[in-house]
């Protein structure tokens, strides 16, 4: 008989999941590379001891990102880069070579090209970057080549994947494969741009107020069920005695 609680319990937690998902959409609506996320839903059918009928449930079973490319801007910053296409750049951290397609990099005193959180940019062999200190002009080429006045100091690693699905989000607007991807050939380097990020701020914010609605709505039905069981209990207890 408690049946339609574990329903409603089994909906406030997804609830619960998305709304967390949307939040975090929301909070990096400014970031640079971002896409937005969201959640799967899967019905599932318990079949329990004793009972007539079947339990439909929910569960949330993963997510999945908006591959929509951001608004691009010119920002005039030589080490600023956007990526027009389906690629992503390297970043090395500790855990391996991660993605981004967040493009806002700077240089370390020793020169080695770091991202907004100061990981070394990868290079195309996996490696860091590190541009001269004498360089008094910097030049990205479209293939993500990196010059100054001497020549040639080293290239992005930009890097396309059969499916941006696949791509886990790690934090810090870095996202992780197993599959290592292949060199890009269908994306284009962009100095002086930055790529904005994809999130909507009134789709999200729309869909922040349904979700509350939802969850407000099941509270209550849960709350009226949790009243009937009492007074069911009470009767029964009276009639007993």
């Amino acid at each position: 008989m408690e049946n339609s609680l574990y329903v409603g319990l089994s909906s406030q937690v997804v609830l619960r999941n998305n709304m967390n998902i949307i939040a975090n959409n929301v909070a990096n609506m400014s970031t640079p590379g971002f896409r937005a996320q969201n959640l799967i839903f899967q019905e599932v059918v318990e079949d329990p001891q004793y009972m007539k009928e079947d339990i439909s449930m929910v569960l949330d079973y993963g997510q999945y990102q908006n591959t929509d490319p951001g608004p691009v801007k010119t920002t005039g910053n030589d080490l600023d880069v956007a990526l027009v296409g389906p690629g992503f750049m390297g970043i090395v951290t500790p855990d391996g070579v991660q993605y981004t397609r967040a493009g806002n990099f700077g240089m370390t005193s020793e020169g080695i090209l770091v991202n907004a959180r100061g990981m070394p940019v990868a290079g195309d062999g996996g490696g860091e970057i590190t541009i001269p200190a004498n360089a008094t002009s910097i030049y990205i080429a479209q293939d993500g080549t990196i010059s100054t006045d001497d020549g040639q100091v080293g290239k992005l690693m930009v890097v396309e994947f059969d499916s941006e699905q696949k791509l886990d989000p790690a934090g810090n607007g870095l996202y992780i494969s197993d599959n290592p991807g292949t060199p890009a050939e269908r994306t284009t380097v962009i100095q002086g741009k930055l790529e904005g990020s994809n999130v909507q701020p009134i789709v999200e914010m729309t869909r922040m107020i349904d979700v509350l609605r939802e969850y407000q709505a099941v509270q209550n039905i849960m709350k009226s069920e949790h009243d009937r069981l009492r007074t069911m209990v009470q009767r029964l207890s009276r009639n007993s005695g």
